[in-house]
């Protein structure tokens, strides 16, 4: 027999409506009851916390981290209910955080809370439930609107449709529907086995850079942060002319802070060597971060910062492929 632990968190699944808007409220006995499964799988259930995703912090991944750590030798496969807006920020932090974890753990919510009569939420926790028992795939998986997608690839795209995730750069993993999994890719075991560290280093900041950036900026973060990602231009350029972001990039790497570069192109990644405007960004020591998404870059290099301040150690990581979160660079 099959043994689930639901680990709940709150979100939009477990909402009610208050007098300021819609926040989580019910209690674990409410939902419990909407996790309807067959007699050949155990269910067990443990209220972590009951916030709106918007409130979640690097600090609770690790306690969602250190309660399937803890737990892992009770249970087969883990299901975590969480809201949506943060919820792929929670599928990367735990892919590095539980990297190495022979185990499915799957995070699924809802944009519409599961007691109204219109809702997705119910859809999903059968799916989940479906994958937790039948995938036998370890790692961290976001499933959502009948799909599986890896929890180093998802992003949030939508704010109101039931297809509200998809899979960036790399392809789903699977289609859950009527109880049958349906295994669309398997991956490959990763060559470069990474311990398994679960501590966080919060102390990042995530720059979208846009015409009329200051260079000034950079200043400021010197004192104030201990890795930078920078969502550039295209394939990973800054300007130079004017308001040169380039020489901020230089003057933080002599200061011993890494600076991460990726693209504010969702798809297709970077390449930094294909125009001046790049390579003058890598020459400032501006690291590549690939096809990596977001959402993951910001988990990872949180997750690499608690273990390491070496720049040349903290590039090695990042560029190192964990959880699948990074096919080139």
């Amino acid at each position: 027999m099959k043994k689930i632990l639901v680990v709940a968190t709150g979100g939009t699944i477990a909402s009610t409506p208050h007098q300021e808007g819609l926040a989580p409220g019910m209690t674990i006995d409410q939902l419990a009851r909407y996790f309807e499964h067959s007699q050949d799988v155990s269910v067990d259930f443990h209220v972590l916390m009951n916030k709106d995703s918007t409130n979640m912090q690097p600090e609770d991944w690790l306690k969602m981290a250190r309660v399937i750590d803890k737990s892992q030798s009770q249970y087969d496969s883990f299901i975590i209910t969480h809201g949506t807006d943060t919820m792929a920020y929670t599928a990367a932090a735990l892919s590095y955080l539980l990297n190495g974890l022979n185990k499915t753990i799957v995070i699924t919510g809802s944009q519409v809370p599961v007691s109204f009569k219109r809702t997705d939420a119910r859809k999903n926790i059968k799916d989940a439930l479906t994958f937790a028992q039948r995938a036998d795939l370890p790692g961290v998986f976001i499933v959502f609107d009948g799909k599986a997608i890896l929890g180093t690839r998802a992003i949030k795209l939508r704010t109101k449709s039931y297809d509200a995730f998809e899979s960036v750069n790399y392809p789903y993993i699977a289609d859950i529907a009527d109880k049958h999994v349906r295994i669309h890719f398997r991956m490959e075991a990763e060559k470069t086995a990474v311990p398994k560290h679960i501590g966080i280093c919060p102390d990042v900041f995530l720059l979208r850079a846009f015409p009329g950036l200051s260079p000034a900026f950079f200043a400021f973060l010197q004192n104030h942060v201990k890795g930078l990602i920078i969502e550039s231009f295209g394939n990973g350029g800054l300007p130079f002319e004017n308001r040169d972001l380039v020489t901020g990039v230089e003057k933080l790497v002599r200061q011993g802070i890494p600076v991460i570069i990726t693209t504010q192109c969702l798809e297709e990644g970077q390449n930094m060597e294909l125009y001046e405007v790049g390579k003058r960004v890598a020459d400032a020591g501006g690291i590549t971060a690939g096809d990596m998404n977001t959402e993951a870059i910001v988990a990872k290099l949180m997750w690499v910062l608690a273990q390491t301040s070496d720049p040349a150690t903290v590039k090695k990581m990042i560029q190192t492929p964990i959880a699948h979160d990074l096919d080139y660079i």
